[in-house]
């Protein structure tokens, strides 16, 4: 039924495919495909959409569940609600999952579920696909609205654009429990022109997660929590090159958080994360408000490396709140220290005196303290480093 709809929609510029009020959908893997659509069409949700929980409806595995592509105009609206019941996938706790780090793989075709030898063996263990899918996924769009409805219970990434540009999404919500593994709520990657406003993110991962590629991205009153704050990053995996460039988060709220805002790169990488605004954030309950961290690691084992994604010009502003671990963690690379760290107005108090465990951690770290902040971050380098590593490394971008 939703693939005849479609089929009828996409001939015809600026129609409407509605999903009606009070009915519930069952719909497998599928995929609202142009690039011969008319533009402009609206895709309304006022009814419920729910995945299949059977693996049979799977196969081997699929990297999404809705998927939109090579549309332009596209805006998925309403007051519905898209569940991807993914507890059944969470529980099953395989090590063959990608994660977000790892997720730039060329989407699967949708025939891959209709004749897959491994649709056998995973029916006959009734467990699902190691491959955890994203609920909702934009691929080569342009023009991409989504705003009222609720995404729900993602097996994984709740709600994905890759190689999209001018995007807006607001007034909508992400709902999935704390300890619900990989369910980033929104993850931008080869992304630009990206607004993201009055949206209440609640995940087990990062509530928004900004990849290599991006650049115009504009988020602002944003409530996140649960989850594991806003993070740009990972970058870097694998020793590839990694390149973000003019983001702003402002006038978002964070509550019982893993981190606050996040920046956050692979040993090996090589690239550059510049021109970033944190201001007026609100935190609560979060471990750690302000981390830049060059040295992640997932838990694999991870070698040392002297090459890095190279981080310029971060502004910090007006930070303020309750933490529960450390304020600020900055770890920088020794051979490409991150510069042009400005912090302006930050106050951070932690929530209970005995769980004041940790003063800010700076390595590697130079700019400038603005005002004197809460706690003193005097660990903070002033001025640059004394080589000119980073300004070599500018070019890689």
């Amino acid at each position: 039924a939703f693939e005849a709809a479609w089929a009828s929609a996409c001939k015809v510029e600026a129609s409407t495919l509605v999903v009606p009020s009070g009915s519930v959908y069952l719909v497998k893997p599928i995929s609202f495909s142009g690039p011969n659509c008319g533009s402009n069409i609206i895709f309304q949700v006022d009814g419920k959409i729910i995945a299949p929980t059977s693996p049979g409806a799977w196969g081997s595995g699929l990297l999404q569940w809705l998927e939109f592509t090579k549309l332009t105009g596209i805006t998925v609206k309403g007051k519905g609600v898209i569940d991807g019941q993914g507890s059944v996938w969470w529980s099953d706790s395989s090590t063959e999952n990608p994660t977000e780090e790892s997720e730039s793989v060329s989407p699967l075709k949708d025939s891959t579920y209709e004749s897959s030898p491994a649709l056998v063996s995973s029916e006959a263990t009734g467990k699902m696909p190691s491959t955890k899918p994203t609920a909702i996924r934009f691929y080569g769009s342009s023009d991409v609205t989504v705003t009222g409805i609720t995404i729900q219970n993602s097996p994984q990434t709740h709600l994905k654009f890759d190689d999209c540009t001018a995007v807006q999404v607001f007034g909508m919500t992400v709902l999935s429990p704390s300890d619900s593994p990989n369910t980033d709520g929104i993850h931008l990657q080869n992304s630009q022109d990206v607004v993201i406003h009055n949206t209440n993110v609640a995940c087990g991962d990062d509530c928004v997660s900004i990849q290599t590629g991006c650049s115009g991205i504009f988020i602002h009153n944003m409530n996140c929590g649960p989850g594991h704050g806003i993070s740009i990053g990972g970058l870097g995996r694998g020793n590839t090159r990694a390149c973000v460039s003019n983001v702003t988060i402002r006038d978002t709220t964070m509550h019982n958080t893993l981190t606050g805002v996040r920046i956050k790169t692979w040993q090996g990488g090589s690239g550059l994360v510049q021109g970033v605004m944190f201001s007026n954030i609100q935190v609560s309950e979060v471990e750690t408000p302000i981390m830049i961290d060059q040295f992640y690691c997932d838990g694999s084992k991870c070698q040392n490396k002297t090459s890095a994604v190279a981080v310029s010009g971060i502004s910090y502003q007006n930070i303020r709140g309750a933490y529960t671990l450390k304020p600020v963690h900055f770890a920088c690379s020794a051979s490409l220290p991150c510069t042009g760290v400005t912090l302006n107005t930050i106050n951070l108090t932690p929530i209970q005196e005995k769980n004041h465990l940790y003063e800010p951690f700076c390595w590697q770290t130079y700019g400038e303290l603005q005002t004197t902040t809460t706690p003193p971050i005097n660990c903070l380098q002033i001025g640059k480093p004394s080589n000119n590593q980073v300004q070599n490394s500018n070019g890689s971008c």
